[in-house]
Order: structure tokens, then sequence, then C-alpha cells
């Protein structure tokens, strides 16, 4: 099997006033329970891109969230999956943003629908392990920065 190993980087993007947490549901694509996937925003890292700059592009494109300040980063976990016949290697990194009040809001791009969850919630539904555990690592750093 052929191994594909690639860098990415997203955000957990908080609202403070509600204290609720994004997540991004996708209609077009079922998770193994047959659901809608429902996923944090992330995507590759272009060349000459750092993951933070990766991080904060992706939730503006596919969240249509461009205004947040970044609270803090919480790390890098390699995960591995196999799909269609390759074995992809994915070295990620997220970062934990806040909605900034006020902020401009666009479009989600047509993939995605933007949902904001109290972060249990969020924490349930999320379709993988590995973005849960992202979640669990940005409440805990949220409640210390709080």
């Amino acid at each position: 099997m052929h191994t594909k190993q690639y860098r990415a980087a997203g955000g957990v993007v908080v609202d403070e006033a509600t204290d609720h947490v994004l997540v991004l549901r996708r209609p077009g694509r079922l998770g193994p329970g047959g659901q809608p996937e429902v996923r944090l925003p992330k995507g590759h890292v272009e060349p000459g891109e750092s993951d933070l700059t990766t991080a904060v592009r992706e939730v503006a494109e596919e969240a249509g969230l461009p205004e947040l300040d970044v609270v803090a980063d919480l790390g890098e976990q390699r995960v591995e999956f196999d799909w269609q016949g390759t074995h992809y290697v994915r070295h990620e990194r997220y970062f934990l943003l806040r909605l900034l009040r006020g902020a401009a809001q666009s479009t989600p791009e047509a993939q995605f629908e933007r949902w904001w969850l109290p972060w249990q919630v969020a924490i349930e539904e999320v379709t993988f392990e590995v973005e849960r555990e992202w979640l669990r690592r940005a409440r805990a750093t949220w409640r210390r920065s709080s």
C-alpha cells in the first residue's frame, strides 16, 4: 500500500458570549455510523505557510469566520488512516481561537453547515475520535484561560 504524508492545521473556535464551540456538519459525506460527518475546520499546510496561518485561513474558508483571536497552540499529533487504497500519515496542529465580538461572518463553504454547540455536545457529535481529543484539549485550555 502506498503511503502519503502531509501536514494539516486547524482551529477550535469558541464563541465567548455563549461558551459554545464551532463544528462543521458535512451533509454530503457520511461517517462510519451512516450520519453526516461532523468535523473541526482544518486543511493542508501549503508550501511556505505556517501552521497558524493555515489554521486561520481554513477556518475563514470553511466556516466563513475570518476575524479570530488566537488563544493558544493546542499542540500536534500524528494521525494515521487508510483511505481508498492509500495509507495516510497526517501531522496535525490545532489552535484554540476565539470569535471576536461583532466579527464579520460570511457563508461557510457549500459543503459545510456551521454549528455552534456546547462543549460536551460538540465532543459527542464530532465524527472522529482524534477530533474529540482536540476538543477536550481545547476545553481544558479554555477553562484555564477564562
